[in-house]
């Protein structure tokens, strides 16, 4: 069984913590690093500046409200950047636009999920992400 490694891009502290704490006790996932603004983020995939040494994420959880660059940006980027565009992006957000959907997909997300606003329902999203995304879909290699 691989364990894999996370990237968090979210700006929400309550979700952050929320999003660690069902991880917890997983067996799968190895580590998560936690960036909260699309900037970042994209320094974070390209390993510049503070992120210099940062691993490469096997699995991208991307929320799309962010500050100074959002998560449509941010998935337009990967997805157009040969080097990043095999990392799968589930987007998680508040949002339950059809416009947001839409766009999300076309912008080759590979996933779209709103989160629950019941703290237990939200635990049971992320848990579902991991029994898809970690049990059964096949990662790509780095």
């Amino acid at each position: 069984m691989k364990s894999i490694h996370l990237l968090l891009v979210e700006d929400n502290p309550d979700d952050i913590f929320l999003t660690r704490r069902a991880f917890k006790d997983s067996q799968r996932v190895e580590s998560i690093s936690v960036v909260e603004d699309g900037v970042a983020a994209i320094q974070f995939l390209r390993r510049q500046g503070d992120f210099a040494t940062a691993r490469r994420p096997d699995l991208i959880l991307l929320d799309l409200n962010l500050p100074k660059k959002d998560g449509r940006e941010v998935l337009a980027e990967v997805k157009q950047d040969p080097e990043l565009l095999s990392i799968p992006i589930v987007v998680l957000t508040t949002s339950s636009s059809i416009e947001d959907i839409e766009q999300a997909y076309a912008l080759h997300a590979n996933c779209y999920l709103t989160k629950p606003v019941d703290m237990h329902q939200f635990v049971s999203v992320v848990q579902g992400i991991e029994s898809f995304w970690m049990c059964l879909a096949q990662l790509p290699e780095a």
